[in-house]
């Protein structure tokens, strides 16, 4: 049982997610593929479901504390729904999905988690969404962590 813990608590941290766990489950711990699929992805949900409900919370109290830090969250804020939102908007629901089933660093349950903030996707609507994407991403790092699936099947 060990495994599996530990397994969740890699798949809770930020950047290396489920893209870390289950490999390290599958390799390392030696968890069946159904157990390191599962205990990763309970484990990528844990953050992503306080992150969606406390957020904005968290923002708007250091933004009342601090005036360094409303005026940096702001621009960060301005600058991204500027640079991104046209096209964010058009299909918010489907590039939230496919953003957090990307298999990439810095894509995942944590950044869908801000971008759904960032977005004003409302929790009921953001969880589920996400959720579909750790699943999807989950799929293919399994599949990739078993050999089924390579880099060579990609090859032009």
């Amino acid at each position: 049982m060990f495994e599996e813990i530990k397994t969740i608590l890699i798949a809770m941290s930020p950047i290396i997610e489920l893209r870390g766990a289950i490999p390290v489950a599958l390799l390392q711990y030696h968890l069946s593929p159904y157990s390191a699929f599962f205990f990763s992805i309970l484990g990528n949900m844990i953050p992503c479901f306080f992150l969606l409900l406390y957020l904005e919370k968290f923002s708007d109290y250091f933004s009342s504390k601090s005036p360094l830090f409303k005026k940096v969250i702001s621009w960060f804020f301005e600058r991204t729904r500027r640079k991104h939102g046209e096209r964010f908007n058009k299909s918010k629901e489907l590039a939230l999905v496919l953003f957090v089933a990307i298999p990439l660093p810095v894509t995942g349950a944590w950044t869908g988690s801000v971008c759904a903030f960032l977005f004003n996707i409302p929790f009921s609507r953001a969880l589920p969404l996400i959720f579909l994407g750790v699943v999807i991403a989950g799929i293919i790092v399994t599949l990739f962590s078993l050999g089924i699936i390579n880099f060579n099947n990609f090859a032009l």
